[in-house]
């Protein structure tokens, strides 16, 4: 199991950023994905899950700022963030668990400042 995450970068407040998780070695479409930041002296923290079927729920911080989708022809799953403030500022990844085994992509860094 691979994940390859991108889209990071330095943003001003108000900002927008979209995120991109390309997934392969598992069968995509069976499987729940995931976004989890972790800020610098802080605990890794779920954003966003999106299901099987592309439903999705969110942490309740970022609730009406970002949004997760998937598109199962491309493996990949996204993360639109809009609305960015100083506090997004983390690493995110891209997760998800197949046969009950946790997988993290690489990790890419969103800076929000002015």
């Amino acid at each position: 199991v691979q994940l390859q995450a991108s889209g990071g970068g330095l943003v001003q407040p108000g900002g927008s950023l979209r995120l991109s998780c390309v997934a392969s070695g598992f069968t995509f479409s069976n499987y729940a994905l995931s976004w989890v930041r972790q800020a610098p002296g802080k605990e890794r923290e779920l954003v966003a899950t999106v299901s099987r079927t592309g439903s999705a729920n969110y942490w309740d911080s970022v609730e009406g700022r970002f949004t997760i989708s998937r598109d199962n022809a491309k493996n990949t799953i996204y993360l639109q963030m809009n609305n960015l403030q100083p506090e997004d500022t983390a690493v995110y990844y891209c997760n998800t668990q197949v046969r009950f085994e946790p997988y993290w992509g690489q990790g890419t860094q969103v800076t929000v400042s002015s």
